[in-house]
């Protein structure tokens, strides 16, 4: 394996991690508020399939981030209502909402193009790609660094706004504490009903940003059920993260390096085997991070 093709999966792995790191940060907002979030999946499809309607009738990627952000915090706001409102159970909602946006995108692809499976062409543009040329000095570099979307560089950047408003503002200390007390905050005048909702619809925004990185990063593509559980995956890097914005950039990184070897290794083993791999090591990550966890808390 020469140093350009590691530097390939590099590359691919920033790729992959964009749209696990955006919905992580959506999880673990929602953890920090006590709210636990299962339709990270159908939030993500919902916001893809939006973004690839409206990028095929006008061609224009601002209207397609749009329409994704719109699509993911009208089912985040679907969430709130059943959720913390109406105080549904979690599992029942989430559930229910992912299977609902499954079903409904596939139905719906029939009716918009006309097709089943895939879409792709039409002549639909991508995100923009940022190259950075001052790396050319170095084939490895530029080569793991080649054409990133900016929403995979704007994904880091608002893990660090994501962490600064977490532990350095009035309001991020009001969120965790609604996490750790609900009706503690309440009795200091916080209103936790809201800031739970609030957290709830900031996943939906994060989501539909998951959404449009993962059909129109590289290839402008929606295939049925692309997300592919990586709204799950995107929760396991939450709690392996701590829900912490920080430690969330990492964790979404390592499960990124799996989809991307799960990829490379299609050319020597079945494929049938590969695409299992990305959520084996989810199972295996959190099931040792939880054994160590358990460990430390008895010491």
């Amino acid at each position: 394996m020469n140093s350009l093709y590691f530097a390939a999966i590099i590359n691919s792995t920033f790729r992959y991690a964009t749209p696990v790191l955006f919905a992580a940060l959506g999880s673990l907002l929602c953890s920090r508020g006590n709210v636990f979030n299962v339709a990270l999946e159908g939030q993500m499809l919902a916001a893809a399939f939006a973004a690839i309607v409206i990028n095929f009738y006008t061609k224009n990627m601002v209207l397609s981030i749009l329409a994704a952000i719109c699509a993911g915090l009208l089912v985040s706001s679907v969430v709130a209502l059943f959720q913390i409102k109406l105080k549904a159970h979690d599992m029942v909602v989430g559930t229910t909402i992912n299977l609902f946006i499954q079903s409904a995108t596939a139905f719906l692809m029939q009716i918009v193009f006309g097709s089943r499976g895939m879409v792709q062409g039409h002549g639909m543009v991508s995100l923009t790609k940022i190259d950075l040329n001052f790396l050319s000095w170095s084939p490895f570099l530029y080569r793991a660094f080649e054409n990133l979307s900016i929403l995979d560089y704007a994904s880091y950047i608002i893990a660090i706004i994501v962490y600064f408003y977490l532990f350095k503002t009035v309001r991020g200390f009001h969120l965790r504490s609604v996490g750790i007390r609900y009706n503690a905050a309440k009795s200091l005048g916080i209103n936790s009903q809201k800031m739970q909702m609030n957290v709830v619809l900031i996943s939906g925004i994060l989501c539909g940003l998951g959404g449009v990185s993962l059909c129109m990063g590289g290839v402008t593509v929606f295939v049925e059920n692309m997300t592919a559980g990586r709204g799950f995956i995107a929760m396991g890097a939450s709690s392996m993260a701590q829900a912490h914005p920080i430690m969330a950039i990492f964790s979404s990184l390592f499960f990124g390096a799996t989809i991307s070897l799960s990829k490379t290794l299609q050319k020597v083993i079945n494929s049938y085997f590969t695409e299992t791999f990305p959520y084996i090591c989810t199972i295996l990550a959190i099931t040792i991070y939880g054994a160590i966890s358990k460990a430390k808390k008895k010491k």
